[in-house]
């Protein structure tokens, strides 16, 4: 079985010679030499119209390996509360392989991913990303992973779990987390809930960013895979975060009464 595109024509050209002219335009052109070595990286998962520039501006600075693990929440409560896709992708850009060791391993070594395709059938916030990795990376492989609500003692296991079964991987992986920040509030208030939240990944501090957004109302929609993904980084020896970018999407709509607001992020 391959899974099909659920959000092309939607929320990115599903026509390949304009998704290819659109990655072009998003993603700059950067030489490998000055692209950083990260563990992870933190991206916006919106229309591209709205999040496509910050997307491709932070991709486009950091080394992407052949696999990709990305991480995104449950948009439609379908599937299990941790859901590892096997099925490969057939995308606008050609068909994506799931890096079949890597998924094994995570399966074999977690006692709380399971393999479950029915959670990526309508899923966009794992998609959308697949594109800007394709652009920069023609090899690429993936391992998918939608994520559900879980509590911090439950994100930190599957931390351990990820960073076990990459840390045994010989070969190098990138993580990707999928979210957008503050949804539907003023540019004012958006901007200075997502600073509160952002602070936390820039210190490096997990705990902090769970407790923020909880506490803070943060309308965050993919805080439990940054929580997860930072924490793997971590325990794969991260030592910075650095934002790349902040925007929302008035810069694009004009409209800054309700804004859903997006950050770039890389974890090294």
């Amino acid at each position: 079985m391959t899974r099909m595109p659920a959000v092309a024509d939607r929320f990115y050209p599903g026509n390949p010679e304009q998704l290819r002219s659109a990655m072009d335009m998003l993603v700059p052109d950067v030489a490998e030499e000055e692209k950083e070595q990260a563990l992870a990286v933190v991206l916006p998962h919106a229309g591209y119209v709205y999040s496509g520039a910050t997307a491709g501006f932070t991709i486009s600075r950091v080394r992407v390996p052949e696999t990709v693990l990305i991480m995104g929440p449950n948009h439609h409560g379908r599937g299990e509360a941790l859901a590892l896709g096997t099925e490969d992708w057939q995308m606008p850009l050609g068909k994506i392989l799931v890096d079949r060791q890597l998924a094994a391993d995570i399966l074999r070594g977690s006692t709380t991913i399971t393999e479950d395709d029915e959670a990526h059938l309508l899923e966009h916030s794992l998609e959308v990303q697949v594109p800007f990795l394709q652009q920069v990376q023609p090899r690429l492989q993936i391992v998918p992973l939608v994520v559900s609500q879980l509590s911090f003692s439950q994100c930190r296991k599957v931390a351990q779990e990820l960073a076990t079964a990459i840390r045994n991987y010989e070969q190098p992986v990138l993580m990707v987390a999928s979210t957008d920040m503050s949804h539907y509030e003023s540019r004012q208030q958006a901007s200075q809930k997502d600073k509160l939240a952002i602070e936390r990944i820039l210190a490096l501090d997990p705990q902090g960013l769970y407790a923020t957004v909880i506490g803070q109302r943060i309308t965050m929609c993919g805080v439990i895979p940054t929580t997860i993904v930072l924490l793997t980084a971590m325990e794969l020896g991260a030592t910075k975060a650095e934002l790349v970018r902040y925007t929302d999407s008035g810069e694009a709509s004009g409209d800054t009464s309700q804004v859903v607001g997006y950050a770039g992020l890389i974890i090294s």
